[in-house]
């Protein structure tokens, strides 16, 4: 969306749950969590994947899958510089 709230456009036509999107600074590509398909919310302690897609649209990879959700990305995440970014994996 523009910043003024205009243009909303959805970005994933994937069957997961996605949440938390994360634009880089430099404005290259988006990070996000995907919940598995039909999971309500965005709750803690799930298995989810951590993706990455370019900000202007198309197919996203998984990075990694991890036991997170809530909580895992839920702050600005990226660095300054966009070379990399953190996150927080739970302990099952």
């Amino acid at each position: 969306m523009r910043p003024d709230g205009r243009d909303l456009q959805q970005m994933t036509d994937e069957d997961s749950v996605n949440w938390f999107p994360h634009p880089a600074p430099d404005g290259r590509h988006m990070l996000y969590l995907a919940y598995p398909g039909g999971k309500k919310g965005h709750p803690f302690g799930k298995d989810v994947e951590l993706r990455l897609m370019p900000a202007e649209g198309g197919k996203s990879r998984t990075l990694t899958t991890l036991y997170g959700g809530q909580g895992t990305i839920n702050v600005p995440c990226w660095a300054p510089d966009s070379a990399r970014f953190a996150y927080v994996s739970y302990s099952a």
